[in-house]
């Protein structure tokens, strides 16, 4: 049974991993795709900023519409959906074809990550679920970060092709295993929702999810166009530009480390200081953006706060509604993919509008703010119970 649990984890961990490397992996390409389809590198933007409002949108409500039927069919058909959608992705030479190739998948997204960490969770006792959760997020952090330079590399030294078919191949690898390994897994009691609807009655769980928003815009409205400012701001090769992704995520799987230690021994504090950080390291950016060593060092430093920042979004969500975890989950998923969708916009406005330079300061607006809504709901914390409406 132990191993057996292994096994089912591993292949969830896999099939997080080939959805949310779907998602972020168009991001260090984003220069390339732009250029096969013969669109400026704002609209080319759109292939991430609609895919994560398409999941914004679909995040706290699709899961809800597929809670009674059996999970290893659910996840199939997600998984089903995914590999259609990226191979439609290899073949095609029109842009708008590729835009829907994107956005169909994007609804079914939520299904598979919050059913994946509820699976995790029930297929161990309830000391070891937290543990088993954060194996599946593994795959979250590996899909965010690992990717995007592996999807860069390949289409710098292989071809545009090469790179989307490596997000095909992940997701048939975890189709092939749910298959074959996953045994059917009916839902024996479908839960009710009108409880964890409840918590959308509180204040404090609004504050929280506006935090979220400034917050995650803050780092994917710069991120989302760093191999794009790489290029034309610190005028690296190609094959700089992917060390440099590389360095990002590896980097981004450090913070995700630190971010467990800072947030179990204070998490208040932790939350304040972070978008002093960040906004910090932007304005290094801005002023050392030409020169490329100081460059590598920031990047560094920046994805290290990124991957804190992710730990940080979730806890701030999670934390306002510890009642209702898993609908928690999909405002968390919906919140976050809500900032990536205003911050990759704002930061193809400032691009095309002033410069590729003046992306930073999409970042350091989105902190302002996210400072702001932070302050605000510790100051009425008090009001966590409180609904808005009796």
């Amino acid at each position: 049974m132990v191993k057996q649990n292994k096994l089912l984890i591993f292949i969830l961990t896999i099939g997080v991993f080939g959805i949310i490397n779907t998602e972020m992996g168009v991001i260090g390409i984003l220069p390339t795709l732009a250029e096969h389809f013969g669109v400026s590198i704002s609209k080319a933007g759109l292939l991430v900023s609609l895919f994560a409002l398409v999941i914004a949108v679909s995040g706290p409500t699709m899961p809800l519409f597929f809670a009674g039927i059996d999970r290893k069919k659910v996840m199939l058909l997600v998984l089903g959906i995914f590999v259609l959608g990226s191979v439609v992705s290899i073949f095609t030479t029109n842009f708008t074809v590729a835009l829907l190739a994107r956005i169909v998948p994007a609804f079914f997204h939520p299904i598979y990550c919050s059913l994946a960490f509820s699976v995790a969770a029930a297929s161990v006792s309830k000391a070891e679920a937290p543990k088993a959760v954060s194996k599946v997020f593994i795959g979250v952090s590996a899909g965010m970060v690992v990717g995007v330079p592996i999807a860069s590399f390949l289409a710098n030294t292989a071809s545009l092709q090469m790179a989307m078919a490596f997000f095909a191949l992940i997701n048939i690898i975890a189709f092939i295993a749910t298959m074959i390994y996953i045994p059917s897994m009916p839902v024996k009691e479908k839960l009710s929702y009108g409880s964890q609807l409840s918590v959308l009655k509180k204040l404090i769980t609004w504050q929280s999810i506006v935090a979220v928003i400034f917050l995650n815009s803050a780092v994917f409205g710069v991120y989302s166009y760093l191999a794009e400012y790489l290029k034309t701001v610190t005028a690296m090769s190609s094959n700089s530009i992917t060390i440099m992704l590389v360095v990002f995520g590896g980097a981004n799987i450090i913070g995700n480390i630190v971010a467990g230690k800072l947030l179990t021994n204070n998490a208040a504090k932790s939350v304040m200081v972070f978008p002093f950080a960040l906004v910090a390291v932007y304005i290094a950016l801005f002023l050392f953006g030409q020169f490329s060593i100081p460059v590598a060092v920031i990047t560094l430093v920046w994805g290290i706060l990124a991957g804190i920042g992710g730990n940080i979004n979730q806890y701030w969500i999670m934390s306002s509604a510890p009642e209702a975890p898993d609908f928690a989950n999909g405002l968390f998923i919906s919140s976050c993919n809500v900032g990536t969708t205003i911050g990759t916009a704002a930061g193809g406005l400032f691009i095309s509008g002033i410069g590729t330079e003046y992306v930073i300061f999409v970042g350091i607006l989105s902190l302002i703010l996210g400072l702001i809504s932070i302050i605000v709901r510790n100051y009425s914390k008090q009001s966590q119970t409180k609904p808005l409406a009796s």
